[in-house]
C-alpha cells in the first residue's frame, strides 16, 4: 500500500450517530485541543534538544548492534484515517517481516539485542518528537497502528477506528496501564476511557505513569 494513497478508515467504518454527537462534544473542548497542541510544540520542540545527543548516541549504537539503518519509518493511521510515517529507532532485524506484517510478541526474536534496552525504556520511541513537531501526533494520545492491523482488528473488534477520533500519542492510557502486553480490545477499552473523558489532569497523570514505566520497563516486548 502506497504512502501517499489515503483511506480514511474512521469515515468508512465509523461514521454513525455517536460520531455526530462526539463531533457536537469536540466543539466544547476547543480551547483544550487548542491548548494541547500549543503545549506538545514547546515540549516537542524542547524534548528534541534535550534528547538528540541520546537519539544520536544509540542511533550509532544499532548501526553496531546490527546490519541495517538505525531510524525506522512505518506507515501509521492517524487522525481520521489520515496516513503519516513514524519514526522510530530500529528495535527489531531488517528482515523482521519477511513473511508479511506481525504483531509484536512478548519476548520477540525479532528483536536485536539492543533493542530489548531501548524498547524497554521507550528510547526507541524518542524520534517520533518529530512526527508530533509535525503535527502528526500529540505527546499523549492512542498509540497508532499500521493500516492492515487497523482495518483487521476493526473487523474483529467493531468501532476500534473509534481510536482514531483524536491524534495518536507517543504514550497513552493504554501505555501506561499494560503497554504492549494487553490485547487490541483492552487497547481499545482503555483508548475509549482516554477519549471519553479529554482533560488536563488525565494528561498530567498519564506523563507521570509514563516516567514510571520508563524507569521500569513494564510493558515492554
Amino acid at each position: 500500500m502506497e504512502h501517499k494513497r489515503q483511506f480514511d478508515f474512521f469515515q468508512e467504518y465509523a461514521v454513525s450517530e455517536t460520531y455526530i454527537q462526539y463531533l457536537y462534544k469536540e466543539e466544547k473542548r476547543h480551547f483544550y485541543h487548542l491548548t494541547k497542541r500549543l503545549f506538545d510544540i514547546i515540549f516537542s520542540f524542547l524534548g528534541l534538544l534535550i534528547t538528540l545527543p541520546v537519539i544520536l548516541v544509540f542511533a550509532i549504537i544499532i548501526r553496531i548492534d546490527s546490519p541495517g539503518q538505525a531510524f525506522f519509518l512505518q506507515e501509521r493511521v492517524g487522525l481520521n484515517g489520515s496516513y503519516f510515517r513514524i519514526i522510530k529507532l530500529r528495535s527489531m532485524r531488517i528482515d523482521a517481516e519477511k513473511g508479511g506484517a506481525q504483531w509484536a510478541q512478548k519476548n520477540d526474536p525479532r528483536v536485536t539485542n539492543i533493542g530489548w534496552f531501548i524498547r524497554k525504556t521507550r528510547i526507541d520511541e524518542l524520534p517520533q518528537l518529530v512526527n508530533v513537531l509535525k503535527g502528526d501526533m500529540s505527546l499523549i494520545g492512542p498509540r497508532p497502528e499500521r493500516p492492515v492491523f487497523t482495518a483487521q482488528f476493526n473487523e474483529e473488534i467493531p468501532g476500534f477506528v473509534e481510536r482514531l477520533r483524536v491524534k495518536p500519542g507517543i504514550t497513552g492510557w493504554a501505555q501506561v496501564n499494560g503497554g504492549y502486553d494487553i490485547t487490541p480490545k483492552e487497547k481499545l477499552d482503555l483508548d475509549m476511557e482516554y477519549l471519553n473523558n479529554l482533560s488536563f489532569i488525565l494528561d498530567l497523570l498519564i506523563i507521570i505513569k509514563t516516567v514510571k514505566v520508563c524507569l521500569t520497563g513494564n510493558g515492554a516486548r
